[in-house]
């Protein structure tokens, strides 16, 4: 299985349906090598993931990996916390906007860069009330009707 540039690993299709995406942050993930051959193979769930930060550290939680077909005894626990790598600036800007009423992290994507380093799309978020998710949904259905208009 060969992999492009930025090849999505995982995607929280969720993620943009229930809460509407302030801004975006792009972070390492300190990953085991079990881990990185088990994501390339098979992939990972990234539904209820979110990111917390407990002392200065940015950490994913509630992520699964599959276990590596043949890891043995060297498979890593499924849904362990992974740490993520950020500066030190953007985790004190991440910590000020979780403070504020309604927001929260919560992870987007996992991802290979050009050189073959896991990265994780990050975003600041605010959770949508049901009246706000029919909006996004009427809004989509117009935009589908219009495009089938117009190419017919």
């Amino acid at each position: 299985m060969s992999l492009k540039k930025y090849d999505d690993l995982a995607t929280n299709k969720k993620a943009f349906h229930d809460y509407e995406i302030l801004e975006t942050y792009e972070a390492g993930v300190a990953l085991k090598g079990t881990e990185i051959k088990s994501l390339r193979e098979n992939g990972a769930s990234l539904n209820d993931s979110y990111v917390k930060i407990f002392k200065n550290e940015a950490m994913l939680i509630g992520s699964y990996i599959a276990p590596y077909n043949f890891g043995n005894i060297y498979n890593h626990p499924e849904r362990r916390d992974r740490k993520l790598l950020l500066h030190h600036y953007e985790i004190k800007k991440l910590k000020k906007a979780i403070q504020e009423k309604g927001l929260t992290i919560v992870l987007l994507s996992l991802y290979l860069n050009a050189k073959g380093m896991c990265k994780a799309k990050i975003a600041v978020a605010k959770g949508k009330k049901l009246h706000d998710k029919r909006v996004t949904i009427k809004a989509k259905e117009e935009k589908r009707a219009i495009q089938r208009e117009m190419k017919g």
